[in-house]
Parts: structure tokens; C-alpha cells; sequence
């Protein structure tokens, strides 16, 4: 990497060099953009890697696209861009581009062909859990596509609608994208009956620690993608002997569920396949046989 700088009245081009003050660090891979080849040009002065790039800010043009783990469409999903959502490009391999999501910092590689150039000067965001885009500010014309809670629209609003580039989206299926949930709990509630899938995020499906940062994430808290890293960043732990509340966060093993009240858990999970509402007593039995401390945390957020 070469900067011109001034020297004495002089341009010249000069190479930027690091300089690491301690030991090149490892860091945690999901959260900080760095491959064996290359890294995030912020962690230059964290840890060596042969190359650093100047991450190029973009955004999410499709309904929705699958963050992975590899450059592949046959590799683990690991989260879900819904459109309108900022995307950190640093690298293109084929047809794949690899960075780190706007939102919660998540690297993974999506498809290049899903983002585009710029971060979206968002208007409005969707709050139904789906919002069908219309080919114009008229209920009966033809639907052209269907946006999920969480999606980030750009546009005027004329009438019943807001006009984007794609279509014309109804005011009931949106807010203005400052305003916030004041129930997240009810967000999250809204999301009953979604099928059960691997790094989804609510486009088509959705994942227990999805369903706890998209419904969080609406009423304008910002949190990490994973259940371990949500455990050791969301609100504080509840003593033991006291009781539960709505809103209150359970922690499994890799599994985060949503207090309804003081008993009944909302979570997507893969024992249904859907996002459901049982009984905690009822999930608690069923991993018993597998799990020594089926419960590893209670948190609460009080917001």
C-alpha cells in the first residue's frame, strides 16, 4: 500500500508502514476481519497479516442474501443480510465478497452480486414480519417482491406508500428508520410460527440468537450475532432464586430463548423446526440427557 505525502515541499510516495508494539494477537474470527492472506486495515496495529485492505462500504440489494463461511453457496450459512443492511467489502474472490456486516461487525463472504456500491441511505425500516412490494402506490397492483422485518427501505412517501427504487412499500408495514420498538418482547412474538433456519436472520426463516438481535435490534439496541457472544454482552444476570420475567434472555448450550412470562419460553429451535412458545420446564427435560447444566445463564435487559 503507497500514500503520497509532502516532504520539505516535496511530493513523494512513500510506503505506510504498521508497527506492532507487542505480539501479534489472536483474535476472534466471526467478529474481526482476518484471513490467513489478509486482514481489516483497523488491525494493523493488533496483529501481522501479508496484506491489509480499506473495507468499501456497501449495502444489501437483494430481499435478503446468506452470510457464509466460505465462498461457496454450499457452505455454512452463518447469518442472513436483509436488504438495505450495510455490508463492509474487502475482498472480491470470484463471485463471492468477503467483509464484515454494518450491523453487528459479523465477517463472513456473501454473494458479490447481492450488495451494492454504498451504504443505503435508509428512510424507513420494515416492521412487519413481511411487507410485499407493490409495482406501484396501489394495493391492487402486482406484488414484485416481499421484504422481512428488519429490511431498510430508501423513499418519499406519497400517500398509503413509500416509493423506493424496487416498488412502493405500505406505511403500515414500515416506521421511520429512527423510530424504535417500544416492545421488543411483541417483535419477537411476531415472529411465532417462522420455520427454523441456520443463520437466518427472518427472510424465509430464522435462528434463535436471529430472532434475539433482529427483535432487539428493532427497538434500537445494537448486539452481537452469536448466542456466546450475546451471553457475555446482553444485559445483566438474574440472581439465582429469582423469578422470571417477560423479556428476560435463557441461555443453553448454543441456544438463547425470549421469557413470555414467568414460565413460558419463546424460541426458534431446531427440536420443532419452528418458532414456538412452550414451557422453560419443557425445554430444561429435553436436555437433561445431554447436558450436565442445561441452563448456562439468565439475563435481564431492562430497557
Amino acid at each position: 500500500m503507497h500514500a503520497t505525502t509532502k516532504n520539505s515541499g516535496r511530493t513523494a510516495d512513500t510506503r505506510i508502514c504498521f508497527r506492532l508494539k507487542g505480539r501479534s494477537i489472536e483474535l476472534d474470527r466471526r467478529i474481526h476481519a482476518v484471513r490467513g492472506d489478509l486482514a481489516d486495515i483497523s488491525l494493523a496495529g493488533l496483529l501481522f497479516a501479508p496484506h491489509y485492505a480499506k473495507a468499501q462500504p456497501m449495502h444489501c440489494l437483494a430481499p435478503a442474501a446468506f452470510l457464509r463461511d466460505a465462498p461457496s453457496a454450499d457452505a455454512t450459512a452463518v447469518s442472513q443480510l436483509l436488504q438495505g443492511e450495510g455490508f463492509h467489502l474487502l475482498d472480491v474472490t470470484g463471485d463471492w465478497a468477503w467483509g464484515f456486516c454494518e450491523h453487528d461487525g459479523y465477517v463472513g463472504y456473501v454473494e458479490r452480486a447481492a450488495l451494492a456500491t454504498e451504504l443505503l441511505a435508509a428512510t424507513h425500516k420494515v416492521t412487519a414480519r413481511s411487507a410485499p412490494v407493490f409495482a406501484k402506490a396501489d394495493i391492487k397492483a402486482p406484488v414484485t417482491g416481499m421484504l422481512s422485518a428488519g429490511a431498510r427501505i430508501a423513499g418519499a412517501v406519497e400517500g398509503d406508500f413509500v416509493l423506493t427504487a424496487e416498488g412502493a412499500v405500505h406505511l403500515r408495514h414500515v416506521a421511520p428508520v429512527e423510530e424504535c420498538a417500544t416492545d421488543w418482547v411483541a417483535v419477537a412474538q411476531g415472529q411465532l410460527g417462522q420455520p427454523y433456519v441456520w443463520g437466518g436472520r427472518g427472510h424465509g426463516g430464522i435462528d434463535c440468537s436471529g430472532l434475539v438481535q433482529l427483535s432487539l435490534g428493532l427497538a434500537g439496541v445494537r448486539m452481537p450475532r452469536d448466542t456466546d457472544l450475546q451471553r457475555e454482552s446482553l444485559g445483566a444476570p438474574i440472581g439465582e432464586g429469582e423469578e422470571l420475567r417477560r423479556g428476560d434472555l435463557i441461555f443453553f448450550p448454543g441456544h438463547v430463548g425470549i421469557m413470555l412470562d414467568g414460565e413460558t419460553l419463546l424460541h426458534a429451535n431446531a427440536w420443532w423446526m419452528s418458532t414456538v412458545a412452550e414451557p422453560l420446564a419443557d425445554v430444561i427435560d429435553r436436555l437433561k440427557p445431554d447436558h450436565e447444566q442445561p441452563v448456562l445463564a439468565r439475563r435481564r435487559i431492562d430497557l
